[in-house]
């Protein structure tokens, strides 16, 4: 079989592919939601009150919540289909569009700009943005906080290039941190708050300082396009959730601390500075985020120039 034969049947084995998934989730009546979520948020508040469950129970739909530790990993669920929907930051969605993963931007979530940092330790000899200089960041490849420490650096005018970052996951980061290996850390509620507790460390800056950035219900792209009630019942849910949220503020950190099993004074803190909203993927959200992905894409920190519009879903008129 010559090169360009070989090359010919791969794309048509991959396309293949590709529609089989889809006959799959359309044909195969729905019996489970899978949804990815992270340690603290609106959708560990609607895990705990049970609103999606009653909303799907009617319909004969069970509920499997899946727990992830960052963003990445979860959008890499989505996009092989082990997961149908779930909560991440702004930076993973972009990373895995720019990669060619099948998702899509379903709701956006109120920013948690308050609950999301880069931190020194209260006797380091960095002060400011301006001394991180030369220094070693933690940071998760592709997560929220990757996208603050680059908005953080431009804002002090420190080439990225100018700062060792060290790509480690929040535990691991963690580990790092208590024993000196790296410099700052930057990382999102509840491991900042677990930090805060811990440590009372110096806040060099935190993302609503730095940036305008939401939060995301993405879905598999099949998944939406052959069950959309399921995604806006979904979304619907969450604003039930939300609502409670935001009138039992004393209750939320319980309810995260439940479901977490991270402890309540570090849950407390996450909860206190958080504000709990669902709302459509406004164009105003879109070119924000399109900021951001023209900016990873400048540091050629993905592999492709991307339009967020794209992935943008929308739910059927009638």
């Amino acid at each position: 079989m010559s090169r360009l034969t070989r090359r010919t049947f791969g794309a048509a084995l991959f396309a293949a592919a590709a529609f089989a998934s889809t006959i799959a989730y359309a044909a195969e009546p729905l019996k489970e939601l899978r949804i990815g979520y992270q340690k603290t948020g609106l959708p560990v508040v609607a895990r705990q009150q049970g609103v999606i469950e009653k909303a799907l129970e009617p319909k004969n739909i069970a509920v499997k919540w899946v727990e992830f530790t960052a963003g990445p990993p979860l959008v890499e669920a989505l996009n092989v289909g082990s997961i149908d929907v779930g909560w991440v930051g702004d930076a993973p969605p972009i990373f895995g569009q720019s990669a060619g993963s099948a998702i899509v931007y379903a709701a956006a979530l109120a920013p948690n700009g308050k609950g999301e940092a880069i931190f020194v330790k209260p006797d380091s000899s960095i002060q400011s943005l301006a001394d991180l200089k030369g220094k070693k960041i933690g940071v998760g490849k592709g997560t929220s906080a990757h996208n603050l420490v680059i908005a953080a650096l431009e804002k002090a005018k420190i080439g990225f290039d100018e700062i060792t970052t060290v790509y480690l996951s929040p535990a691991d980061a963690a580990a790092a941190f208590a024993s000196d290996k790296i410099d700052a850390w930057a990382v999102w509620d509840p491991f900042f708050a677990i930090a805060e507790t811990r440590y009372k460390p110096r806040i060099l800056t935190r993302s609503s300082d730095v940036l305008d950035v939401s939060t995301y219900l993405i879905a598999n792209r099949d998944f939406a396009a052959n069950h959309p009630e399921i995604v806006t019942s979904t979304i619907d849910s969450l604003k039930d959730a939300a609502i409670w949220a935001n009138a039992n503020k004393d209750k939320v950190a319980e309810a995260l601390h439940e479901v977490t099993g991270v402890p309540l004074d570090a849950q407390t803190l996450a909860a206190d500075r958080s504000v709990f909203s669902v709302g459509p993927v406004t164009p105003e959200i879109v070119a924000h985020q399109q900021e951001t992905a023209d900016r990873f894409y400048r540091l050629k920190l993905i592999p492709n120039a991307i339009k967020i519009a794209d992935a943008v879903w929308s739910a059927p008129s009638n």
